[in-house]
Parts: C-alpha cells; structure tokens; sequence
C-alpha cells in the first residue's frame, strides 16, 4: 500500500542549510519513500525555552511503501549518520539533525516507539506553516483542518522565511514567490535587489514560531 507521509525536519548544530539539504536528497534515497515536494526553509526560535541557537525547519512530502515504524527506522538511521546521538542529547536540545514523522496517511499509531499523528503538531506554528506549504488544505485524521490549528496560534511570530529549495523537487507545486538561494549553492540571498523585491531590509519574508522536536 501507497501512503502519502510528511516528515518535518529541523537543524540549528553546524550548517543547517547544508544538513538539511543533504536529508533530503538522503531521505529521497530511502527505498520505499519517494520525495514529493519540499517546503521553504524557515528560520524558527528554539522550543522549550532553551538556550541555544535558532533552528531551521522544513517539512518535506513524500510517497511510501514502508510501515510507519520501518520509515522511522530510516530516518533514525540518517540522524544517526549526521551525528545525532539519542543516549546523550537533551530534550528540545540543540540538533544536528532531527526527522519528525507528522503524518503517514490517515493512520493513528499510539505505540511506545511513536505516536501519529506528531503529538505536537497543534501546539507549533513552525511546523504548520511549512506543512501546510506541501498539504495545502490539508486536515489531520480527526478532521481538524491545519489553516484552523494555525489560526488557533494567532499571534504567529518569529518565523522568517531564508530560501526555497525548489530545484530538489522538480514536481513539486508552484510556490508563493520566496527568496532564491539558486541551484547549487543554497547560501542565503544577499542582494539589495531580492531584499527589496520581498519587502524587508534583510530579504526575510513577512512574519509567520518554532523548532523541530
């Protein structure tokens, strides 16, 4: 059985950008998963009240064959190969690498290895609003529909936008227009020209809170 799954996946140890991009083309390289779409990068504070660098954030849509507990399996094992140690890190920590399950399917799964849907996905805006970028319109199995979880966090702050890796997924859906890191380089757009055609002396996007897991 084919099922449609959203992982969210988050870094703030080392290069972020790099991490995150290498996922996703590793997750892309799990057999049984097919990378579908990928959202905007997002620069988020950290969960939790800790004190520790901001996070970026993604959340990435894909097709699998995998049962959820194999899927998690796989992204553990890319955590794992970028360094992450589960014996040894903090709760709501700094991250090298940090791979959320948030949705396979319509399934619940409420085991000692994994809960689904994420258990957390109402309480955090950093994770709704690029979800929502792959799920547009999208509900969780409950019906709750992710536009009102959102709404339901308003005032929504502390969430810049830093650049759109839409060159990673050549299927993906038309975006809303975003700062371009180009093809290759994934750096941050530097330009007066980019800063200026979004709006705000740095080139972030308009304000919409977070970290990953």
């Amino acid at each position: 059985m084919t099922e449609h799954v959203y992982l969210g996946l988050g870094s703030n140890v080392g290069d972020s950008l790099e991490t995150l991009t290498a996922a996703v083309l590793a997750l892309d390289d799990v057999d049984g998963f097919a990378l579908d779409d990928v959202s905007g990068v997002y620069e988020t504070p950290p969960w939790g009240g800790v004190d520790q660098e901001p996070f970026l954030n993604l959340v990435v849509g894909g097709l699998t064959t995998l049962d959820p507990d194999a899927l998690l399996t796989e992204t553990q094992l890319i955590e794992a190969a970028f360094g992450r140690d589960r014996a040894r890190e903090v709760r709501w920590g700094p991250r090298r690498l940090d791979i959320d399950l948030l949705l396979v399917g319509d399934r619940t799964v409420d085991s000692d290895r994994l809960t689904l849907p994420h258990p957390r996905i109402a309480e955090r805006a950093f994770v709704l609003v690029p979800l929502l970028e792959v799920m547009p319109g999208g509900s969780l199995p409950d019906g709750r529909r992710l536009t009102a979880l959102l709404a339901a966090l308003a005032p929504i702050e502390g969430i810049d936008l830093v650049v759109r890796l839409d060159d990673l997924v050549p299927r993906g859906t038309p975006r809303p227009q975003g700062p371009d890191g180009g093809p290759a380089t994934f750096v941050r757009p530097g330009s007066d020209a980019v800063a200026n055609e979004h709006g705000r002396p740095d080139g972030s996007a308009t304000e919409t809170e977070g970290r990953a897991s």
